[in-house]
This record gives C-alpha cells, sequence and structure tokens, in this order.
C-alpha cells in the first residue's frame, strides 16, 4: 500500500485528537513459540494501520501542531549484524525516509524523550489497557511529570481510548483497501475451488488444507487470516473444528472455513459440500435451506438498513424451513420469540471484515444497531447443525453441518458479493467437482 494511504489516515487521526493532546501507539511484540524459535511476526492491527511500519520495537506518537513534525516513530537502529542474520529492516533514516516518519528516535531512548513530548499535554490517547507494558510505562512517565509541577510543567489530566477513534475509521474501507480485500477474496476463491476439485473419499481433511495453504502461496500470499477449518461429517457440527485430521467419508459433507491474508487484510469464505461430489436428499434440502436464508440475508445488506436486519432475515427462514421439514415443530413466530432455532443456528448472521478477521468496529451506537453504510465489509454467513447426538430429529438429518459464507461490500446502492467466484448453488458445485 503506498504511503498516501497512511499518510490521510494520520491526517484524519490528528484532526479527532486536537491540538495541545498527544496520541501513542506501540508496535506488536515477537512470540516465543518454543527455546529461541520465533512464531511469524504480524504487526498489531491498528499500528500498521496508522504506520505501514512492520516491525517489532517500535512506538509511534502522533502530537498534533508540534513544530519539529507532527508523526513520531521510535524504532530500532539499523544493526548491520541483525541484518545479516534476520534481514533487512528500517532503521532510524529508513523509518523518515520510506515510512515518512517527520522524526525518529532509537526505541531505547523512549523513556529520555517520550516524557518530554507528553509535558503540558492535555490528554493522552492509546490503546488503553492492551498492552501492560505501555500501561505501566505511561503511568511512570506521568508520575514523574507531576513532580515537576513546581516548575510550570504539567502533566496529561485525562487518558483516553484511541482505539475508539482508530476502530471507526478502519469500518470503513477506502479504495486502497478494497483492492487488497479483493485480492485476498480472489486468492481464497481459487482455493476452495482447488480444494472441491480435489475432494474424494478416503483423503484425509489434512491433505485438503494442503490444497488450500498450496494455493495460497502459489499465489504469492503466504499468511492464513485464521486457521483453515476443513471439517467433515459430523465434524462440521464444532463451529471452530481446527483439527482437520479425520479421514473424508463417502456420502458425507465437507465443511470448509477458510481465507488468506493480503497485506494485513483478510478474506472469510466457508463452502460446504459433498466429498463425493453429488449430494444426499437430506443434504441437499438442508443445504438449499442455508442457501435460501443466505439470499433471504443479502436482500438487506444496504445502505439504511441496520446490522440486525440481515440476520432476523436469516432467522425467519431458517425457523420455517426446519418446521418444514420436521425438525422443529409449532408456530414459527413462537418458535423465533423463544430461540428454539438456536439448537440448530447458535451463531449470528455475520461480522465485520477488514485488517482482522473478526474486524473492528461497533454494531450498536447509543444501544441502537447501527445503520450499513457504504464502504462497510461485513460476512454473511448462515448455517444449520444437527449433531449426530440430536435424538429428537430423524437420524437422516444427524451429524449434517453446513454453513455458506460470503464476504460482502456494502455500495452505495447495495452491495457487491467479493467472494462470489465460489459456486454455492447445488447445480454449480456439482458440476465443478463433475468437471474435475
Amino acid at each position: 500500500m503506498k504511503q498516501n494511504e497512511f499518510k490521510k489516515r494520520r491526517a484524519t487521526l490528528m484532526k479527532q485528537i486536537g491540538k495541545g493532546n498527544i496520541a501513542i501507539i506501540a508496535s506488536a511484540s515477537h512470540r516465543t513459540r518454543n527455546r529461541d524459535v520465533l512464531y511469524p511476526y504480524r504487526q498489531d492491527s491498528d499500528f500498521y494501520y496508522l504506520t505501514g511500519f512492520n516491525e517489532s520495537e517500535s512506538l509511534a506518537v502522533f502530537i498534533p501542531g508540534r513544530e519539529k513534525g507532527e508523526y513520531v516513530l521510535f524504532c530500532r537502529e539499523y544493526d548491520e549484524k541483525k541484518a545479516l542474520w534476520e534481514g533487512a529492516h528500517a532503521g532510524l533514516e529508513g523509518a523518515t525516509e520510506h515510512y515518512a516518519a517527520d522524526d525518529s528516535f532509537p526505541i531505547t531512548d523512549l523513556d529520555d524523550i517520550l516524557p518530554g513530548m507528553l509535558e503540558n499535554k492535555g490528554k493522552v490517547f492509546y490503546p488503553m489497557g492492551k498492552d501492560s507494558e505501555l500501561d505501566h510505562k505511561l503511568m511512570e512517565w506521568i508520575n514523574n511529570i507531576r513532580k515537576q509541577s513546581r516548575t510550570g510543567v504539567s502533566a496529561p489530566g485525562e487518558l483516553v481510548s484511541l482505539e475508539h477513534i482508530v476502530h471507526e475509521m478502519r469500518l470503513f474501507k477506502s479504495t486502497e483497501e478494497l483492492k487488497l480485500m479483493r485480492r485476498a477474496a480472489t486468492v481464497s476463491a481459487q482455493a476452495h475451488c482447488r480444494a472441491m476439485q480435489s475432494c474424494k473419499p478416503g483423503l484425509f481433511e489434512y491433505q485438503i488444507e494442503a490444497e488450500l495453504t498450496h494455493e495460497f502461496m502459489q499465489q504469492g500470499l503466504r499468511a492464513v487470516a485464521y486457521p483453515s477449518i476443513v471439517a467433515a461429517g459430523k465434524n462440521a457440527c464444532v463451529l471452530h473444528y481446527t483439527e482437520n485430521k479425520d479421514k473424508l467419508g463417502k456420502g458425507d459433507l465437507l465443511l470448509i472455513d477458510a481465507g488468506v491474508e493480503c497485506e494485513h487484510y483478510a478474506a472469510d469464505i466457508t463452502r460446504t459440500f459433498p466429498i463425493s461430489g453429488v449430494f444426499s436428499e437430506p443434504q441437499k434440502k438442508l443445504y438449499q435451506l442455508v442457501l435460501d436464508a443466505q439470499y433471504a440475508a443479502l436482500e438487506q445488506v444496504k445502505p439504511g438498513i441496520a446490522w440486525h436486519i440481515a440476520h432476523e432475515a436469516s432467522v425467519q427462514v431458517l425457523t420455517a424451513g426446519l418446521v418444514k421439514l420436521g425438525l422443529l415443530k409449532g408456530k414459527v413466530s413462537k418458535l423465533i420469540k423463544e430461540e428454539k432455532y438456536k439448537q440448530f443456528y447458535m451463531h449470528r448472521i455475520g461480522h465485520w471484515l477488514g485488517m482482522d478477521v473478526h474486524d473492528v468496529g461497533e454494531y450498536k451506537i447509543k444501544d441502537e444497531w447501527r445503520l450499513l453504510e457504504p464502504g462497510m465489509v461485513l460476512t454473511v454467513e448462515p448455517g444449520l447443525y444437527i449433531p449426530a447426538n440430536c435424538e429428537s430429529v430423524d437420524k437422516m438429518w444427524r451429524g449434517i453441518g453446513i454453513r455458506i459464507e460470503d464476504d460482502v461490500l456494502v455500495t452505495a446502492n447495495g452491495h457487491e458479493v467479493l467472494t462470489a467466484a465460489v459456486p454455492k448453488t447445488i447445480a454449480d458445485i456439482e458440476a465443478l467437482m463433475r468437471g474435475a
């Protein structure tokens, strides 16, 4: 992503912070996997959103109206030995030349320099409670400034959540962000199609996961947006199943929930399809019901419609369908009021999508469901899960788990399904698998 995009974000942030105040945010830390081996590094989403800087041991400072520059980056100094062992890193010069910081300082000098920047500021905006080390440091700096009150120096009097501002900004995707999300969606869609075409009885779930990973990496995207779910048969009734170790049985369904990340932006797709390539009659009836519920929900994704309306549309369709198929008994309206459908549909219709797969942004404003607006991206993912031990329903339904999930952009006139390239009708799925 171009640096101009990050500059625009910082300018928006500065306006909301206001002169006389300051904001600080720290990078993510490296995490130890075992002994001296680290997990692959993933930058904190909020930090990256504002800086584009992808190194640990860094801290960004935003000071509206500062004469020497409003954006200051504390980071590691360039180390030739470190570069030899671990690769290139920006250093102080790179922070200003390549990442557009107005000023840069060694992270080792943080305790000497940052307290001076806090002096005479009214408010400090930072991610409260997220980083215990930063919480402790900030209070230490502020208390030291308070001790200097006789010299005419004042300490900040108010701590404010930086996330409240940044997360509202992140909720609305720019043109540049949508380019990355479309790329993630396209590659993820290709991976799902590859998995469908590779699937056959006797393989193992992890072999299908390998097909997904292969496609991600072949396309140059190495980070999954979340651990892939490859759940055959009754495993699909475990919503966050990730063991991916069982054999694919003939006659069962395979549920895959997987997406890749493109420059910190996630895709999130779920498809459910027959391992043998053809749906059985019970599978077909439940699958079509879930698909009809998704279509009903998608009709409600447009500007001016409250967030929860799509979920309610899916509940209406699923509950009526479950009654028609005999899995629920009673009046539809009463079953919905009493939430009887939750034994088979226990999650909501979706979530915000962006730099995090379950992305940030409020769902309610002042206790009211917020209205959808252009630029928001969300998932629409109804499902039905009939546990194998559910004795209240006919045996033919037991052990079937189905979810259909797409990534959806709210547009000025309605919506755009970013993941439409993955087949989801019964006929299209069977045709794709038959063609393989």
